[in-house]
């Protein structure tokens, strides 16, 4: 079937290009005309969406054509987007930056895919007719490029008439306005990105500040009409669910600490029939009564080791539950979270954790591992069988003396492999993430240990 989706995708040159800021104040300036965007970020950055999140109310999604594939993107994009809203869509990286030098899951490729047309958010700062020629660049690189439209970021009011004729009468593409280098809206950096946005205290009122801005000096009504032009989209049929009586509950791991999950994945997990069931390691002292599985996501265990090392009531009851076979996904934050001591951010390794494997984990000074991979199983175990392949994603500075050998990496369009992550009947935990969204039969999997668990319990 086809949906009508009025969208928009935000992209740039490059990273740092201020695709962020510009989309959430777009986001922040439609809330406050009472308007109900949707925003989803292209890619698998989980920062980004947080603060799209923080913005409108409500989860923002990520659209990631490698570890979802087409058809679980378009089926995202029409299911998620209610009728009226408008689905603003951040871009990654640079417009046509995919994997190795490809455009395969670029942002580019994601346009292309769902036929949304770009807004080119370009640095005006240092350029005058070089910003005609960066856009014109931008525009006609590919013939499907689809850059409809183009934001100046930082760009001195006292330019911005004069560059806005240049780019287009030389490139012919509309120029929808600008915002002015704002300074005090700045948002922090951290090792895995941006702080996340629950860490920002005066991140409410630097989004003010940037939605006043954007009334100002972007034309908010010009890019709502473009996004009306986007043609319906072509919305796959979703697999039918295995249909259980049981609902077994998950232990969701949710706080500063752990705070890295694809919405998605877990509106999946549920799909399957599993009921999730938020904790916080940082303050909770035993999991979510009656529990059958745990899932630990990705997030910063490394700045709070020595407040998780003092829940000691609840690493004890972790370890018991990993020990006799509570099926388990723990990735990257939540696989250090596990080990048997952690460093911190100032490279101490004395903070015990978990201690379901014997490793210790600290950090390397420079990304360990980084990137897209397809993993392939080497025996059967929790999430799919022997020679079966997942799609996943690395992006870590922490490392583990025991990082597991249960997968063969292989990043796609290149001879780089690696060994990687624990993989037994009962639990999953590494590094790489994977997007439930886009392996349903591997939540079906996690979600059927959970109630066999359940039933061994009652038993």
């Amino acid at each position: 079937m086809t949906r009508k989706v009025p969208r928009l995708l935000l992209c740039a040159p490059a990273s740092g290009g201020g695709k962020t800021t510009v989309t959430c104040a777009l986001l922040q300036a439609l809330v406050d005309r009472g308007a109900a965007p949707v925003a989803y970020k292209c890619g698998p950055d989980y920062i980004d969406p947080m603060f799209h999140s923080e913005v409108i109310g409500a989860k923002s999604r990520n659209l990631d054509l490698f570890l979802m594939g087409e058809e679980a993107v378009c089926r995202s994009l029409a299911e998620n987007t209610p009728a009226g809203s408008t689905a603003v869509i951040e871009g990654v990286m640079g417009y046509y930056d995919g994997i190795a030098m490809s455009s395969q899951a670029s942002a580019y490729d994601l346009a292309r895919t769902t036929d949304t047309p770009a807004v080119l958010v370009a640095d005006a700062r240092g350029r005058a007719l070089t910003a005609a020629a960066l856009v014109k660049g931008m525009a006609t690189f590919r013939t499907d490029a689809n850059i409809q439209g183009v934001i100046l970021n930082r760009c001195p009011p006292t330019m911005y008439l004069r560059l806005k004729e240049t780019i287009e009468a030389e490139t012919g593409v509309q120029v929808y306005g600008y915002l002015p280098n704002l300074p005090e809206c700045a948002l922090e950096s951290r090792h895995l990105g941006l702080v996340t946005a629950a860490e920002v205290g005066d991140l409410r009122q630097k989004l003010r500040r940037m939605a006043e801005q954007v009334e100002q000096t972007i034309d908010i009504d010009g890019l709502l009409a473009l996004a009306e032009t986007a043609p319906a989209l072509e919305v796959p049929q979703r697999p039918d669910a295995p249909i259980s009586r049981e609902r077994p509950v998950i232990a969701l791991a949710r706080d500063k600490a752990f705070c890295f999950y694809y919405a998605d994945g877990l509106s999946e997990l549920a799909r399957q029939g599993a009921e999730l069931v938020e904790f916080s390691p940082l303050e909770d002292k035993a999991l979510p009564t009656g529990c059958s599985g745990l899932y630990l996501g990705g997030g910063y265990p490394e700045v709070f080791a020595k407040e998780l090392a003092g829940n000691t009531s609840l690493l004890r009851e972790i370890h018991h539950a990993i020990l006799h076979g509570m099926p388990t996904v723990a990735e990257c934050g939540g696989f250090l979270y596990l080990q048997r001591h952690l460093a911190d951010a100032d490279g101490r390794y004395d903070w015990k954790m978990v201690g379901a494997f014997s490793g210790k984990a600290g950090n390397t000074g420079k990304l360990s591992r980084f990137g897209y991979i397809e993993m392939t199983a080497r025996a059967d175990g929790l999430l799919c069988g022997a020679g079966e392949r997942l799609h996943a994603h690395e992006f870590h500075y922490w490392d583990s003396t025991t990082p597991g050998g249960d997968f063969r990496a292989q990043k796609p369009l290149s001879d780089r492999g690696w060994d990687c992550a624990w993989h037994t009947p009962t639990l999953y935990a590494g590094f790489p993430h994977i997007h439930f969204g886009g392996c349903p039969k591997a939540a079906e999997r996690f979600v059927a240990a959970c109630i066999a668990y359940e039933r061994g319990r009652e038993g």
